[in-house]
């Protein structure tokens, strides 16, 4: 059977492949080096090709079990139209992934004779089907921040105003008229284009047998890697190649101080930092590294030391839950981050930002053209790199609704 064959050749061709990896970052020689890693992109070139018709057997196996005939094949499922067939967009198609594979693992461009995936410029873009399943994987798991913020597209270093439209009521009579209202805007916002890069070890791409699989791991492994930076900097960019941060923006002001003592004490919260917030602004959310709230929040207890956290404030933290470690405080929801995004209460120093109060509509992150692939040879390490391109800006359209909440002496 011709998949077996080409199973155990290009099993045969990954172990000669590695081998020469090895024998290359062995090597003192410089020439030989070269000449190994001249060898090596053949290799690789065949080990793509053969990835490629292993990829093409499994599809049209798939096809051929799948009944009705109106059913198209996309991303490893059946899509049905209701007899209509819906045109694929130029990445969905199987020539492209496949040679977008292809070129992640070769560097290898080209679909067929005259067409090709990449410019020197911008690189491969990214197969629709691939950036779908990274949208999923987004949703379902990773991005505890970024995926309750605004997403928007806009053309970078245009203004626009991030202020909303209010008017005002008058009551009117048969000799009277209700004046026009005007835009109350608030300050003029722009994005900028900061240019971000996943790099991925060629290594493990060109590892990966079948296209699906494939397909399915770059998704993961960019998701992951993406949404743990974005994380980062929506709390803390410093705004310089990258997008601005809720810490570093001097448009919040407003700040609340809890003692050590304050935070175990659910009154004072409704004393020092509740009574403080506008109506307006009382729908926000909490953020909070979980060793704070565990320390502090779900140690609240009365005069007898019994536990009244869940009592006195509606304290639920399903820290047990790794997809959504997330609860809710006072009936607003709680984000769960890490002690690198939000320093612990007791590590912090006085007067560090220990928790944020905020409304994650009014951050919004701006993403443009999608992700790109380029690749190169690293003349450093004698390897290949693969690094996923994404342009993408963040920050507050209204820095009225947070609060930071810090560390008291």
């Amino acid at each position: 059977m011709r998949k077996d064959i080409l199973t155990k050749k290009l099993a045969r061709l990954q172990k000669k492949a590695a081998d020469m990896k090895a024998r290359a970052l062995a090597s003192e020689d410089v020439n030989e080096v070269r000449s190994i890693t001249a060898d090596l992109e053949d290799v690789n070139a065949e080990i793509a090709e053969t990835q490629e018709e292993l990829a093409a057997i499994e599809a049209e196996e798939r096809s051929a079990n799948q009944k009705p005939d109106n059913a198209e094949l996309v991303n490893g499922k059946k899509v049905f139209d209701g007899g209509q067939k819906r045109k694929l967009q130029p990445t969905e198609t199987l020539e492209y992934r496949q040679a977008f594979m292809r070129y992640v693992q070769t560097g290898n461009a080209e679909i067929r004779a005259g067409e090709v995936i990449t410019t020197a410029d911008t690189g491969a873009a990214i197969p629709l089907t691939v950036m779908n399943e990274v949208i999923n994987t987004i949703r379902k798991r990773y991005g505890n921040l970024y995926n309750k913020v605004r997403k928007l597209s806009v053309k970078g270093g245009v203004q626009f105003s991030a202020g909303a439209l209010q008017a005002n009521f008058k009551w009117i009579s048969e000799s009277t008229v209700s004046p026009r209202q005007k835009l109350n805007a608030l300050a003029k916002i722009s994005f900028s284009y900061h240019v971000a890069e996943i790099r991925i070890a060629q290594s493990f791409l060109a590892s990966i047998v079948t296209l699906d699989a494939f397909e399915a791991e770059i998704a993961r492994v960019i998701a992951i890697a993406y949404l743990q930076a974005m994380d980062e900097a929506i709390v803390k960019g410093t705004g310089d190649g990258m997008p601005l941060g809720i810490l570093n923006d001097a448009r919040v002001t407003h700040n609340v101080t809890m003692t050590a003592a304050k935070m175990s004490n659910w009154t004072e919260w409704r004393k020092i930092f509740f009574a403080a917030l506008p109506l307006g602004y009382r729908s926000g959310e909490f953020i909070f590294p979980l060793s704070t709230v565990e320390k502090y929040l779900e140690t609240m207890a009365d005069s007898n030391n019994n536990p009244i956290f869940r009592q006195a404030t509606g304290l639920e933290v399903n820290d047990g839950d790794a997809v959504n470690p997330n609860g809710r405080f006072f009936g607003r929801e709680i984000s769960i981050v890490e002690p690198d995004i939000l320093p612990d209460f007791d590590t912090a120093s006085a007067n560090d930002v220990i928790g944020i109060y905020w409304q994650p509509d009014e951050y919004a992150i701006n993403e443009n053209f999608g992700f790109t692939m380029r690749r190169y040879y690293d003349e450093e390490t004698n390897e290949w790199v693969d690094k996923a391109l994404v342009v993408v800006d963040g920050k507050l359209l209204n820095a009225e609704g947070v609060y930071l909440i810090k560390k008291g002496s």
